[in-house]
């Protein structure tokens, strides 16, 4: 559905994005991820065709939607729900209708679609009523209509749940699906919400500054990530440094401030490397892991409690501080308390080794 080869977007001197290279396939949903300021939303502006692209190739269903020639047609089957949409002082039925009236569609057709739309949003009551009397996530609702109507074959959303409640996320994320599911179509979403991003989304990727350095399925983005800035903003609580002492059939020793880890890899010895693991993929237990398969066991001390919702984060001292994520309710099992002393252990195929350059 979509290639872009090499895009890149400068405003003067300042370059936006640079050497932008994917690929959409039909039918699925591909979600963008990255911290505010790193592009997303510049990326699905060229991607729609409200901008040009400074450098760079873009095929669009199967057209090249840099030229003039096409350029109308192509944004005709697709649909753009912005960050902030805006809501016309109209009826609900006739901001959804907007879009219809351009391509001068019927009445008999507006109004049919017009009354599907209502009901696949769920507001079939508010055909009459005044949409910016509103609640957001009702607005937000009759925006992504108003993109839906037309039946378009890609359907661009930028950050389509910001700052609403998480009653209103849980039925937009709904609409999303059943229109990806029922309708075939292809969408491409961008949102800072990493959750929401392994919800919806076949594949994703991740923008940082302008870039686009991974692009792969949840397993791989958020357990795999290609570099120490990925990690951080996937929120990959132990990147530990140290270099690879041993290896043996692919597995391989890694001396880590004097304690040796145990992890799977390519690597050969002497490579300095980045040990990155997630704190859920970390297991406390009160006696030294007898009963585990792990292969990395070590005793340390609880420094601090962090509450997360129903988890807590533990900060175990280890010689190295190595962070692990448990229930509320296991932690009162564990007796989990600053002072405490604990084991905790880590599979060697839950550390991804990531070489360092540095």
């Amino acid at each position: 559905m979509i290639e872009a080869e090499g895009l890149s977007k400068s405003y003067g001197e300042k370059e936006i994005l640079e050497g932008i290279s994917f690929s959409i396939r039909e039918g699925e949903i591909f979600g963008l991820i990255g911290p505010s300021g790193s592009g997303k939303s510049t990326l699905l502006r060229l991607l729609d065709l409200i901008e040009m692209p400074t450098r760079g190739a873009l095929s669009i269903l199967g057209e090249d939607a840099l030229s003039r020639e096409v350029r109308f047609d192509l944004r005709r089957r697709m649909g753009m729900l912005s960050q902030k949409p805006v809501i016309f002082n109209r009826t609900v039925s006739e901001n959804i209708a907007i879009g219809l009236k351009y391509r001068n569609a019927g009445r008999a057709v507006t109004d049919e679609r017009v009354r599907g739309a209502l009901r696949d949003i769920g507001l079939e009551g508010y055909s009459r009523q005044p949409a910016r009397t509103l609640s957001g996530g009702e607005a937000q609702r009759v925006a992504l209509a108003r993109a839906m109507v037309t039946d378009p074959e890609i359907l661009f959303l930028d950050e389509p749940t910001a700052n609403l409640d998480p009653n209103s996320v849980e039925k937009i994320e709904e609409i999303i699906l059943r229109l990806n599911r029922d309708a075939g179509t292809t969408v491409i979403v961008s949102t800072h919400d990493m959750l929401q991003g392994q919800r919806l989304a076949e594949r994703i990727g991740v923008m940082m500054e302008g870039r686009l350095p991974q692009i792969g399925n949840t397993v791989e983005i958020f357990h795999r990530p290609a570099t120490r800035q990925i990690a951080r903003f996937v929120q990959v609580d132990n990147i530990l440094d140290g270099s690879i002492h041993a290896s043996q059939g692919g597995e391989v020793d890694v001396e880590v401030a004097g304690k040796r880890f145990c992890a799977v890899t390519p690597l050969a010895p002497g490579r300095r490397v980045s040990l990155l693991f997630r704190a859920e993929d970390v297991t406390i237990g009160l006696d030294s892991g007898g009963r585990t398969s792990a292969r990395n066991v070590f005793q340390g001390r609880v420094k601090r409690i962090i509450p997360s919702g129903p988890f807590v984060h533990a900060i175990i001292d280890c010689g190295i501080d190595i962070t692990a994520l448990v229930t509320i309710r296991s932690a009162e099992d564990l007796g989990l308390s600053a002072g405490k002393d604990v084991w905790i252990s880590v599979k060697a195929t839950a550390i991804h080794v990531l070489p360092r350059e540095d």
